[in-house]
């Protein structure tokens, strides 16, 4: 097994923070189904660009998202999941006008966040893949 690891940089920090996100539409309601999930899937991985965030693996399911990410720790994994919640809130509502009647807010204000350095990546993605069947 490769124990080797990529470190990222920016001008002050050398960095290795992966991060598991998780988070749930309002109610749990089942809505991030076909061009929803598309859609949304576009979004997240426009604003990791942004900001330089590096999406390793994302499954939508259609009441729940999970989010492997590396992110850099200066700019911080809240800041980075409050930006992906509050584009997608908009972008998502706008295009799909079945989610402002639905609901008061696509999102909850919550999230499940944990870092994984303990488990080796394949074994977030596996698990996320996984999710797939459940």
């Amino acid at each position: 097994m490769n124990t080797k690891r990529a470190y990222k940089s920016n001008r002050d920090v050398y960095y290795s923070c992966k991060y598991h996100v998780v988070w749930c539409p309002m109610y749990r309601r089942k809505v991030l189904m076909e061009g929803v999930a598309e859609q949304l899937a576009t979004i997240i991985h426009e604003v990791c660009q942004e900001h330089e965030a590096e999406v390793l693996s994302l499954d939508i399911q259609p009441d729940h998202v999970h989010l492997l990410v590396e992110c850099d720790p200066q700019f911080g994994i809240h800041r980075l999941v409050r930006l992906i919640k509050g584009r997608s809130s908009r972008f998502l509502r706008q295009a799909f006008p079945k989610l402002r009647t639905r609901m008061p807010t696509l999102w909850t204000n919550s999230y499940f966040v944990s870092t994984v350095g303990g488990a080796p990546l394949s074994v977030i993605k596996q698990y996320i893949e996984n999710q797939k069947h459940v």
